[in-house]
């Protein structure tokens, strides 16, 4: 069997981000903001498969953020959303994103397999371990204070569920966590695991993604700081024997002249933002999560109005494609993109901006 889409080849990763989230990743109020409907959905994965586009990945969102908007407070569910993409593409990766907390690991682990089956061994796995108190809430759950209680959690989650993908016969599980009785993965992945995303900021974080990710996903605020950040992660998992990569995400507005892009930029973002939502949505990001540094706030509230915290790509496509090479030439695998409308503007990010990067020798 040949290797996963993910895994193989050597080009510059690229992949949309949070489609499956009302209003993609701009908390902005435009009429034109994204519709995270099925059919928009189904429309736009067939467009990034036939244009070579490397994958798809949702986020879970139990409760939306507020704001006159209520950013992300619709959200198709990650896994049955990745089953029926899986069906409806042929060649591009989609991931479920799960959080540990909220779904059973026995149950998870033949989800898995099964959309894998359904997709012929194109689907990936995004394990979140938990940061946003009030979701937890929602649910009834409690988010422990602690990364190490978190992490620890995830661990023995992913644990069973590496087991079961492995292992032949029916087993017992007695952990701290989990207790299962003669429990069996069958079918399995298809090639006996899928590729894994982890984000994480916090030194628990980045020890659980190193040991067990295939991809760390980090934002891109600085390009220096993640220069070095790459070489840590990268050496922290050679030290175990691993070989990760690191993805960041960007938001793209591509016109044809800089002045049009930086216009729409500041209307969506600045003339239009939901800024109740923006705040909100920084205020969690920087109560319970390490994934953003604390020391760039004012600059992040600004790119969380504009792509939720992304590396922005604003410019014509020359200068878009630049600053894709730029991702590269930092040591990111990969990118996600997420723009305003994705099914409006992902067509001149294709005709564009790929033959560009094309060209560059990333792609």
């Amino acid at each position: 069997m040949t290797q996963h889409p993910m895994l193989s080849g050597d080009r510059f990763r690229l992949g949309t981000f949070s489609t499956n989230c009302s209003s993609g990743m701009t908390p902005t109020k435009v009429p034109e903001r994204w519709n995270n409907s099925w059919d928009n959905n189904l429309k736009l994965a067939q467009m990034l498969d036939e244009a070579g586009i490397d994958f798809m990945l949702p986020i879970a969102r139990w409760i939306g953020y507020g704001g006159e908007t209520d950013f992300h407070g619709g959200v198709l569910e990650t896994m049955t959303w990745a089953a029926g993409l899986l069906a409806a593409t042929k060649n591009i990766a989609v991931f479920a994103t799960i959080h540990t907390a909220a779904n059973h690991p026995v149950v998870v682990a033949k989800q898995m397999a099964t959309i894998d089956q359904i997709g012929h061994g194109r689907a990936g796995l995004n394990i979140v371990a938990g940061w946003n108190k009030p979701e937890y809430e929602a649910l009834g759950l409690t988010l422990p204070d602690d990364h190490e209680t978190r992490y620890a959690y995830a661990q023995e989650w992913f644990d069973l569920v590496r087991k079961l993908w492995t292992s032949e016969d029916h087993f017992d599980w007695d952990g701290t966590y989990f207790k299962a009785a003669k429990v069996k993965g069958d079918p399995k992945p298809m090639r006996g695991t899928v590729p894994i995303i982890n984000a994480a900021g916090s030194p628990q974080g980045r020890e659980f993604a190193t040991d067990n990710a295939n991809f760390l996903f980090t934002p891109a605020i600085d390009l220096e700081r993640s220069k070095v950040e790459i070489a840590e992660l990268k050496a922290q998992a050679k030290a175990k024997g691993r070989d990760v990569n690191v993805l960041t995400f960007s938001h793209v507005i591509c016109r044809p002249t800089e002045d049009e892009a930086k216009e729409y930029a500041d209307y969506t973002a600045v003339q239009n933002a939901d800024t109740d939502a923006v705040d909100n949505l920084v205020r969690l990001q920087f109560a319970h999560a390490h994934s953003f540094p604390h020391d760039l706030l004012a600059q992040i509230k600004h790119l969380f109005a504009l792509g939720h915290g992304g590396f922005p790509l604003i410019g014509t496509p020359e200068q878009v494609a630049d600053g894709i090479v730029k991702l590269h030439a930092t040591g990111f695998a990969g990118t996600t993109l997420s723009f305003v409308d994705y099914v409006e503007e992902f067509p001149y990010f294709r005709d564009h901006v790929l033959p560009r990067l094309e060209a560059a020798g990333i792609r």
